[in-house]
């Protein structure tokens, strides 16, 4: 599903249509935040029904990266680009390849990587025309690829994380229901199984989702039926606004925490969870180990610092959560507010374009 209708609760700098008739490439980037640095996020390749519905997409999507980053303590703003799926038959690299020069019209205020619907291979026909791109092959051994593993470690220590707090137990006492067997929601299911959980996964490709369940011994439900599942942690892995006030009223969890951008279908849903004693942990704080990997590639850093600040994702969202008590806030209200004011302070060092 396309997340929904989204007003931000602070305008983005700017927003840019892009188009290219000779490709059929149609897309808007919005650039959220540069406050910290230039605003980074992927390029979300996917079939809108209107323009309207693409960039009330990218406008949220940008938001959340701009707290992502902030929250994750990166020097980088917060963007998006979405790229609407073309209906007839196309190039795909010379659609990329336009999408690349777009990017490169923007003078190193966007970085963008891959997201859903985009691969390694669609990046490096963008960095054929601009250098502000990550998530391209890794070499010498540095940060690169394909950010999803990283995604998926960070959500599972964030889930090992809020677990012992919620339950007071460990992930191998524990049922979790995957909702999206992606990249991410694939590479989540190996973490778990290895760690001991027992699964239940939703997936629309049937084939993916019987291979999931005879690699791990899941049981399959469709997608709507399992935010009803008898499980311990629900974990959206697919596309936004899952979590709304039907959502709600069926889901069995007492946790959610998943790899999905903008899970709460609205603020308010976010307070629905806590009044019914649901421990949600925000998915820009538990997601982010995807976002630090390009930021890795991007700037420089080595493959080691990388992997250590994705592993201490955990310890990120367990700061955050101490933070929400100690103000009486609900997770998703003091993670927003804390974001904000992270992108409100001055930035620690000042960047420039290269």
């Amino acid at each position: 599903m396309v997340d929904v209708p989204h007003s931000p609760a602070v305008p983005p700098e700017t927003v840019h249509v892009i188009s290219d008739a000779a490709t059929g490439l149609r897309g808007v980037i919005v650039l959220h935040s540069t406050r910290r640095g230039p605003a980074a996020g992927g390029c979300r390749l996917w079939h809108y029904p209107d323009r309207a519905a693409m960039t009330a997409d990218a406008l949220r999507l940008a938001e959340g990266m701009a707290y992502k980053n902030a929250l994750a303590d990166l020097p980088l703003g917060g963007g998006k680009a979405v790229i609407d799926l073309p209906d007839d038959t196309f190039d795909r690299r010379r659609l990329f390849a336009a999408f690349g020069r777009a990017v490169a019209d923007l003078d190193g205020a966007y970085v963008t990587a891959e997201d859903v619907g985009t691969t390694v291979d669609d990046m490096a026909a963008v960095r054929e025309q601009t250098h502000h791109v990550a998530g391209l092959a890794p070499t010498g051994g540095r940060p690169g690829g394909d950010p999803s593993p990283w995604t998926a470690l960070g959500v599972f220590l964030s889930m090992r994380e809020a677990a012992r707090r919620r339950y007071d137990a460990g992930l191998e006492d524990l049922t979790v229901a995957v909702q999206g067997l992606g990249n991410v929601g694939s590479a989540l299911c190996a973490l778990l199984h290895e760690a001991g959980a027992k699964l239940i996964v939703a997936e629309p490709r049937p084939g993916v989702a019987a291979a999931i369940a005879c690699r791990y011994g899941a049981e399959i439900m469709g997608r709507d039926a399992i935010l009803g599942a008898r499980c311990d942690v629900f974990a959206p892995c697919a596309l936004g606004g899952v979590i709304d006030r039907v959502a709600i009223r069926r889901l069995q969890a007492k946790l959610v925490c998943g790899g999905a951008n903008n899970v709460l279908a609205g603020v308010e849903d976010g307070d629905r969870l806590a009044d019914r004693g649901v421990l949600y942990a925000p998915d820009y704080v538990v997601n982010a180990g995807g976002i630090i990997n390009v930021a890795a590639e991007y700037l420089g850093w080595s493959a080691g610092e990388a992997a250590a600040r994705v592993e201490a994702t955990g310890q990120r969202l367990a700061s955050m959560l101490d933070y929400a008590e100690r103000i009486g806030l609900a997770p998703h209200r003091a993670a927003d507010a804390l974001a904000r004011e992270r992108l409100a302070a001055p930035p620690a060092v000042a960047w420039e374009v290269a």
